[in-house]
């Protein structure tokens, strides 16, 4: 990929809100034609509303299903003739004790966060090899280090960490770029969806107790990764707060 993205294409999921929606929005600004993903398909019509003068498709997509994943990256290509990077950042965040967890949450949080990833990555894998593109996995500093009440949270980033990898090695010989994004605390949605109350209060503590990231640092830094020159592979980035210790 060149350091521009005009004339490029790009395929965000989980674009309904938080990191999705602002990276979407930092693409578009950066010039790319951006498709973007997410379940709650009316939020991702204001979105497409925002963008100041980009080409933004909102498309219906749940990521833990193969064939809406297959659709929606089919859609882009025929919206757009091409697909250049995919943006893999749908995920939900269950976190609470192993003894007392329900652990449908287990599964789903498998299902969205890793198996979604994968699939994704299954689908786009042919059209980025034809355009030399890039894949950026939004995974977080739980693919790092694990903690306690976040354990299957933990398990499905240090997935998506070492799929990555593998990915990277089959990939980079082609012209394919793996990015893994990394980041800390953030102030999102996404710590309000645990089902465990002390789980949210501790979410609520840590948010309080610090500067947190916004949405829209971790999307500059996946437009800093998929705009270097060609030659350049930014492959990890870990963005913590300033003030996050662990």
């Amino acid at each position: 990929m060149s350091s521009t993205l005009e004339g490029k294409a790009v395929l965000v999921t989980g674009a309904s809100s938080g990191i999705g929606r602002a990276t979407a929005l930092a693409l578009a600004r950066a010039g790319a034609s951006v498709a973007a993903g997410a379940r709650r398909t009316d939020r991702l019509r204001s979105l497409a509303d925002e963008a100041p003068g980009g080409d933004v498709l909102a498309l219906e997509l749940n990521v833990a299903d193969p064939q809406s994943v297959r659709d929606a990256v089919a859609a882009t290509v025929t919206r757009f003739g091409r697909l250049d990077v995919l943006v893999n950042n749908a995920g939900v965040m269950l976190n609470g004790a192993i003894l007392t967890a329900d652990i449908s949450d287990w599964t789903h949080m498998v299902a969205i966060n890793l198996l979604g990833s994968m699939y994704a990555v299954h689908a786009a894998l042919p059209h980025l090899l034809d355009t030399k593109g890039a894949v950026v996995q939004v995974s977080s500093t739980s693919g790092r280090s694990a903690s306690a009440g976040a354990g299957v949270y933990a398990a499905t980033k240090f997935g998506v960490t070492a799929f990555s990898e593998a990915l990277r090695q089959e990939v980079t010989e082609h012209g394919v770029r793996v990015v893994v994004i990394e980041p800390g605390f953030v102030s999102t949605e996404l710590t309000t969806h645990s089902t465990d109350p002390a789980m949210r209060a501790k979410a609520r503590e840590m948010a309080a107790a610090m500067r947190t990231l916004q949405p829209e640092d971790v999307a500059a830094a996946v437009v800093y990764a998929v705009t270097q020159p060609a030659h350049v592979a930014v492959n990890e980035i870990l963005i913590r707060p300033t003030d996050q210790t662990r």
